[in-house]
Formats: C-alpha cells, structure tokens, sequence
C-alpha cells in the first residue's frame, strides 16, 4: 500500500478559518481534489472537497471563510482499524478521492489516496470518452483584422494556433472525440484540422450558413449523450471528467461554467435617504460577479430542442431552456484558470502564459 509522502500530505492540511480564495489556490495546487481541515492542534476536523468548495462560492463568494462548508462527517480510518475491502469501495463507489488515516489522538498520520492506491494496486479507472463540440464558424469581430486573413480559431499562439492548444489541453488525461462547427473560412480550418486527425479524434459540422452559438449543434446526430460545447478562442484549465461527473450526479439539463469574478470601484458611492441628503459615503466598494466563460455541459433534453439549421446563440438557447422548466447548473472555476484569447488585450497576454 502507498501513500502520500509527509511532505505532500502537509500541503492538503487547512485550518477552518482560511478564506475561500486561499482554499481555491491550495487545492489546486495539490491535485488532488480534496483538502484536509485541522486545527491549531493538528486534530482532524473534517474535508473540504472541489464541490463544496464550488457550493461556498455560490452561496457567499470569495470573502467568506471555509469553516461553514466542509464536510464535518467525513471518510476516515484509525491506523490499527484499517479496512482495504471499505477503503476501495469508498475509492471507487463513493468516488472519494482521498481517505485520512488518523491515530488515536485524531491527528492524520498517512493519506490513501486514488491514484496510490490504484498505482499499487496496478488496477486502472476506465472512463469513456467524452464528447466535445467546439465552436469555430464565427467571423471573429473582435480580432480584426487579423481574422481578415485566418479564422479566429487559427490565431497562432507562439508555434500553435489556438485550437491546437484546446485539443492538447483537453486531451492530457482523457480520451476526447472533437467535433468542430465550421462556417467562416471552413476551408482553411479543414486544410488544417485535417493535419491534426492523426493526433486526434476530429469531425466537422459544416453550416450552410452562420447558426450562431449553438445553432449548428441541430446537426448533430446522435442526440442522447451529454455534449460539452467551448468557444474556439478560450482557454481553459478544468478536469472535464469532474465536470461530466457533477452535471450527471445533479441530473442538470445544462451546465453552465462560470468563474467569480471581483470588480472593485476605483471612486467612492454615495449613498443618498429619502430626503435626497447623503446618508454615507462607500468607499471604493468591490463586487463579485460570476462570469459566462463560455464552456458549457449541454444535455439530451436541450439538445432536441434545438431546431434544425435556425440560427441560435447559446444565451437565447439558455434563457428558453430556463422558460420551458429545464434544469440549468452552475459550476464555478476560479478567475485563473480561464482566459478569453478573442480580444487583443488578452491576446498579448496569453505568450506569457503559454511556453
């Protein structure tokens, strides 16, 4: 049996009163999917998973800290009680991803995770491939006048358009089937695309003309599967498998990604009482927000709403699911894991990101 390494297993300990934000940038960096909550004493408290931390920003953002959120009533073995038959139960069925081994003081002594468990095990997770269409027929507006030559989807960022880069960060660790919506410049994106299909699963949607967001997604045949749907000029660092698995468990109909984003005004308000006479002066307040990054999980139900060859965006496509009663979730990602390349600002920025 392995596990984790006392140094690794440092790096998921938190305490119950660090903040949101930090939560985020901590489990990120671990990997694994799940923190471990302890107090100034080191006495286990308790986890804070991926979900619960999307759930405490949906429900009070990035401010808050995550002692309201964790799972008090968490998984756990004492190190003279261990059960392997329970522990991969909990692995695989529970679909935990970590599992603390504690002594008789309740202080974590050793970690059981997935991956070291199934390592040691020489036992592998099999998953089926995911569907993903994304979305290259616009005209590219906002990257004039470059796109006057290529389409949006072929910017090249340092050696590789932007598409090559959404193919190879999509594919790291999952088996993914591509489809592509052509419309502008379709020829030039075939002549590429057609490259890259021994690298990747590759097909076309060919609009006869331009469908908007979602539209081409009536010519899909095989409507009975959860699609995810992604601009072509959006970057984004997210475990799709995670996303599939929360869409599925909540039996949403779509799936909308966002991230929490925070504006803060440069000037102080003015808050004015009835008699139009100051009551208070805010100064330079800051505001969350969650931001339409534009991936989305688009499910069966929605998919055969939608009509052939009518020009649709995915807002309207949303906002008429939402009227007609179907089930719209959020899943939330943190502010940098995403950026938008569709604009110039951006753009320049994305060299620096990408080596």
């Amino acid at each position: 049996m392995l596990y984790l390494g006392s140094l690794k297993m440092k790096n998921l300990f938190i305490h119950p009163e660090s903040p949101i934000k930090n939560a985020l940038k901590q489990i990120k960096k671990t990997s694994e999917k799940c923190l471990l909550i302890i107090n100034k004493d080191k006495i286990f408290l308790g986890t804070l998973s991926d979900g619960d931390l999307r759930n405490a920003i949906l429900r009070g953002g990035l401010k808050d800290t995550i002692k309201n959120f964790y799972n008090k009533k968490p998984t756990y073995f004492y190190q003279n009680k261990i059960n392997y038959k329970k522990i991969e139960n909990s692995l695989l069925k529970e679909g935990l991803t970590l599992i603390p081994i504690l002594n008789d003081k309740n202080k974590v002594i050793r970690v059981i995770t997935t991956k070291s468990y199934f390592k040691s095990e020489k036992k592998k997770i099999k998953s089926s491939p995911i569907n993903i269409v994304i979305m290259a027929g616009g005209i590219g507006k906002r990257m004039k006048p470059l796109t006057n030559i290529l389409p949006k989807a072929l910017a090249p960022i340092r050696d590789k358009p932007i598409i090559q880069h959404i193919f190879e960060k999509f594919s790291q660790n999952q088996k993914i089937n591509f489809t592509v919506s052509l419309n502008h410049q379709k020829e030039i994106m075939i002549s590429f695309l057609s490259q890259l299909k021994k690298q990747f699963d590759i097909k076309f949607l060919k609009e006869k003309k331009p469908l908007g967001t979602a539209g081409s997604l009536s010519l899909i045949k095989n409507k009975n599967k959860n699609l995810i749907v992604t601009n072509c000029d959006t970057l984004i660092d997210i475990e799709l498998a995670d996303l599939m698995k929360f869409h599925e468990d909540l039996k949403n109909d779509l799936t909308m990604v966002v991230s929490s984003k925070q504006y803060k005004l440069p000037y102080g308000t003015c808050k004015i009482d009835k008699n139009n006479l100051l009551d208070k002066i805010n100064e330079k307040p800051s505001f969350n927000f969650f931001i339409n990054i534009g991936l989305y999980v688009v499910g069966p139900k929605i998919l055969k709403t939608i009509k052939k060859n009518v020009p649709i965006d995915m807002t309207d496509l949303i906002s008429n699911s939402k009227k007609n009663g179907k089930k719209i979730g959020i899943y939330p990602i943190e502010d940098d894991a995403w950026i938008d390349i569709g604009q110039w600002s951006n753009y320049k920025k994305v060299f620096d990101k990408i080596k």
